[in-house]
C-alpha cells in the first residue's frame, strides 16, 4: 500500500512538473510575441515568475516521492541510470528557461518566438523516451 501511495504521489508531482516544462516556454513566445505592449509583457512575466516557481516545487517534490521509491522500496536497474541522466537533461532545460525569462524581465533579449516554439519540442522527445524506460525497462 505505502509502495503504491508513493508512486502515485510521484506520478501526480512529476506531471505537474510537466505542465511547466512545456507551458514556461509557450509564455516566453507570448513575451515575445507581444513586442512593445508593456502591460501584456509584465502580465506575461508575472505568470512566468510564478510558473517557474511551481515547477520548482513540483520537481522538488517529484523528486523526494522517486528518491523514496529507490532508496526505501529499491526500484532500481540500468534503466533507472538513462531514465535520470534524462530528467537531468530536462531540469538543465527548464532552469535553462527560468533564466530566459530573469533575462527578459531585466530588458534582455530572447531568442526568437520561432527558436522558442522549436525548443519548446525537446522536452516532448525526452518524455517520451523517458516513459519508454520506466515502462519497459528495456535494460
Amino acid at each position: 500500500m505505502a509502495y503504491l501511495l508513493t508512486k502515485s504521489l510521484h506520478i501526480v508531482f512529476v506531471i505537474a512538473w510537466m505542465a511547466a516544462v512545456f507551458y514556461l516556454p509557450r509564455i516566453l513566445v507570448n513575451v515575445v510575441e507581444a513586442g512593445d505592449e508593456p502591460g501584456v509583457k509584465a502580465r506575461l512575466e508575472l505568470m512566468g515568475r510564478r510558473l517557474y516557481k511551481f515547477g520548482h516545487s513540483m520537481f522538488g517534490m517529484a523528486f523526494l516521492f522517486g528518491l523514496a521509491l529507490w532508496l526505501y522500496f529499491g526500484i532500481a536497474g540500468p534503466w533507472l541510470h538513462a531514465k535520470l541522466v534524462l530528467v537531468a537533461l530536462m531540469l538543465a532545460y527548464y532552469i535553462w528557461t527560468g533564466r530566459l525569462l530573469k533575462r527578459s524581465m531585466a530588458g534582455g533579449t530572447l531568442p526568437s518566438g520561432k527558436a522558442l516554439r522549436i525548443l519548446n519540442e525537446l522536452p516532448v522527445l525526452a518524455l517520451l523516451a523517458i516513459v519508454y524506460l520506466v515502462v519497459a525497462k528495456p535494460f
